[in-house]
């Protein structure tokens, strides 16, 4: 994604013998090369190991139309007649505007399941090489490669990453949001037309897609043909999802450039981000399959390069917001490390000048009348407990109010250069949070960045960094020109030297909620946060919909105080713990003065987030498509079917009197189970409305994972806005038997009959 200098010489023409056709984990790409073009005639369902003769498969043409079928190409071009977005938008000052790339070589890779297929046209001057590879779990990874052969500047407007989609496809989904209020999702049907999301934000942005979905009509978490796709960028994107007049659709995604901003010069090269895509047809639930194997199957994946569990958080801001006084820092800590708290993370506030948030950002050191022997006393507090230390940072950004500022205006990003030593006169943007960006695109500035983190990581004990970025990059330029994109390759360089130089540590990617999670940025960070909105009902959605990509070991989640400072909704524990439950759990609350049930409750809440994360972070994530609006059921699967645990939300008032029979999808259909109410207890306290719970709720009852899933089981009139956890564990035997493994006072449900039969 930055110029690449490569040889100009194209090798000699290799047309392929044959049509490529990758294959894995249930999916394929077939790509056929008789024109000379590589024409993209299937992504979806696995299409076996013979592919028919494909000179017989060729498309009519129609009337009043190009005299030959319309190829759609990799590069999806107006000079194979393809009448929808170019993939390729570039010029030389005004000429060479209309490529016609043919293919040069095609290279099948080792596996069977990668490719490199590269394209020339030597009239326009370009060479792209496009890489493909289909991974274990099926999630498909596409970029290109675009090298300038001419002798002259080719200025690059877009280069565009697409798919066909199954002509069963009727509906589009995608995700918006706003600050506190991410990854919300919406419908439309899929017509004649392009649906554009574009992000202007210079980061992924609150309202960032994450997910472009197109499917069979009225696909659900279980259920329908979908395919998704989504773009590893951090910076300017656009998605689209597009059908053509001949009826044919396309779903991809590119990076939005801004005026100028990519110029190749002579014998350098851009590269695209990775373009993400899947295919399931069993619903949303396979897209994130194929989503969680790719993350999971990384060795950098958190846990398995540690080898160690997602540890318990404690998030001070929440508490103190930038009220930094040492002995209140220590009672947090105690009291912390006496419910089970693992991590301590210390929140904005702590470097020079930083009272509020109207200054101090970019002096990155230790603020000397708050903390005159330095962080040490709290952070060998800390680790006294064993807990890990934390520190927020926030690198990209700089106060005006700052030392950095005053001694360094030019490292400040405008529309215009800024001069170097004393006041400037160009105009900045307008301030967000009091705030500007810091121009890490400027060699000093990135320097003097890193260095500082680089010198807080070796003089303190500090294994997780919470990295903040809580601005859009509204006119974001460095000497004049437009610069996101050399602005994010200037963060994501950062972030890798750091953690090159300092490899135990962690770092949680911020921005002022959830608006930079993408797997660009997930590839240089451990963690990201969903939302500054800790209120449980709002994260009920907000979680469900970052994790159909993001696996919840990757998603943090923490119970904040009864009464939410973002909504102020009050909640019970007991649903504030089962919504952080399902993420990286943690605590982002004041909890000093915790006493009696409330601090017993918060320290069985923890106790069984540990008891669970295990599955929690490794499992299959199920979501039931439950016809009840005002319920949510989803829940973790493990892969071997033996063991789950699901989540019953009430997210609102229902019509119905009771629940009825609500179904436990994703488990083993001729596995007994044992079903057990965990979390809170059965029948008690305000999460129920009800005179008698179901009977099987005490102590527990067995049926078959088809019962389980066909059938389902009478739950419990809850309240709006509570929720409960239900533990299921394979208990051997038949699912035909009649239960007698049970133990006693059990209640168990025949796979056969299904009918109730106490034992005991």
């Amino acid at each position: 994604m930055h110029p690449i200098p490569v040889s100009a010489e194209a090798p000699p023409l290799q047309p392929p013998d044959g049509p490529l056709h990758l294959r894995r984990s249930g999916t394929s790409l077939l790509i056929d090369f008789r024109t000379g073009e590589p024409a993209m005639l299937h992504f979806g369902a696995d299409l076996g190991p013979r592919i028919p003769e494909l000179s017989l498969l060729s498309d009519p043409v129609a009337h009043s139309s190009l005299d030959i079928p319309v190829t759609l190409g990799l590069i999806p071009q107006a000079s194979s007649g393809w009448r929808g977005r170019p993939g390729l938008r570039g010029h030389r000052n005004g000429q060479s505007f209309s490529a016609r790339l043919r293919v040069v070589s095609v290279e099948l890779q080792d596996d069977g399941c990668s490719a490199v297929v590269t394209q020339s046209d030597p009239d326009a001057g370009v060479t792209l090489s496009t890489e493909i590879r289909i991974n274990d779990g099926g999630l498909l990874q596409l970029r290109h490669r675009l090298h300038n052969d001419g002798s002259d500047a080719y200025r690059l407007e877009e280069l565009a990453a697409v798919l066909p989609v199954g002509r069963a496809a009727t509906e589009i989904l995608d995700l918006t949001g706003r600050w506190c209020r991410e990854a919300h999702p919406q419908r439309i049907p899929l017509r004649h037309g392009t649906w554009v999301r574009s992000g202007r934000h210079g980061r992924t942005g609150h309202d960032s897609s994450l997910l472009l979905a197109a499917g069979t009509a009225g696909f659900g978490n279980r259920h329908g043909q979908v395919w998704a796709v989504h773009l590893g960028w951090s910076g300017n994107h656009e998605s689209f999802v597009e059908t053509i007049g001949d009826g044919r659709s396309v779903i991809g995604a590119s990076e939005l450039l801004g005026s100028a901003e990519i110029t190749l010069a002579p014998g350098t090269g851009y590269e695209t981000p990775w373009l993400f895509a899947a295919y399931s047809d069993a619903g949303l639930d396979g897209i994130s399959e194929a989503f969680y194997a790719w993350f999971r199957g990384r060795p950098h994946h958190p846990g398995a390069r540690s080898g160690k569990p997602r540890p318990v958080v404690l998030n001070v801001w929440e508490a103190v917001y930038f009220d930094h006084r040492l002995g209140t820092l220590l009672e947090l800590a105690d009291a912390a490390a006496g419910l089970g708290v693992e991590r301590y993370v210390l929140d904005d506030g702590w470097f020079r000048g930083r009272r509020n948030d109207h200054a101090g950002l970019g002096d990155w050191y230790v603020d000397e009348e708050l903390w005159p022997d330095g962080l040490t006393p709290l952070i060998d507090a800390v680790t006294a407990h064993g807990m890990e230390f934390g520190l927020w940072v926030e690198p990209e950004m700089a106060s005006e109010d700052s030392d950095l500022a005053r001694a360094h205006p030019d490292w400040i990003a405008g529309p215009a250069p800024r001069s170097a030593g004393g006041t400037s006169s160009a105009r900045l943007p307008e301030r967000w949070r009091h705030q500007q960006v810091l121009d890490l695109v400027n060699p000093g500035a990135w320097q003097y960045v890193f260095d500082r983190l680089d010198a807080l990581l070796t003089q303190y004990r500090i294994g997780y960094l919470k990295w903040d970025q809580n601005r859009d990059l509204t006119e974001m330029g460095h000497g004049g020109s437009p610069s996101v994109h050399a602005q994010t390759l200037a963060v994501y360089r950062l972030l890798d030297a750091l953690r090159k130089a300092h490899p135990g540590v962690e770092i949680e990617s911020c921005s002022s909620g959830g608006a930079r999670v993408d797997l660009g940025i997930l590839e240089r960070t451990d963690r990201v946060w969903a939302s500054d909105c800790n209120d449980a009902l709002e994260r009920q959605t907000i979680q469900r919909w970052t994790e159909v990509v993001v696996p919840p070991e990757l998603v943090g989640a923490h119970i904040g105080p009864p009464t939410s400072h973002t909504t102020a909704r009050t909640h019970d524990l007991s649903f504030r713990a089962i919504t952080a439950m399902f993420g990286h759990f943690g605590l982002e609350w004041d909890v000093r003065q915790l006493q009696g049930a409330e601090r017993s409750g918060l320290a069985a809440a923890i106790a069984l987030y540990k008891d669970y994360r295990g599955l929690l972070h490794s499992g299959r994530m199920v979501r039931a498509d439950e016809p009840d609006p005002s319920l949510m059921l989803h829940g973790v699967v493990s892969h071997d079917g033996t063991e789950a645990l699901f989540a019953l939300v009430s997210v609102a008032t229902s019509f119905s009197e009771v629940p009825g029979r609500v179904a436990l999808p994703g488990l083993r259909p001729e596995e007994n189970y044992r079903v057990e109410l965990v979390y809170p207890a059965a029948g008690r306290g305000p999460t129920f409305a009800q005179v008698h719970p179901p009977a099987w709720l005490s102590p527990g009852v067995e049926a078959s994972g088809r019962f389980l899933a066909e059938s389902g089981l009478p739950m419990p009139v809850l309240n709006p806005e509570h929720g409960l956890l239900l533990s299921v564990r394979a208990s051997g035997g038949s699912a035909s038997g009649s239960g007698a493994g049970a133990g006693a006072g059990a209640r168990s449900i025949s796979g056969n009959s299904g009918t109730l039969v106490q034992h005991g």
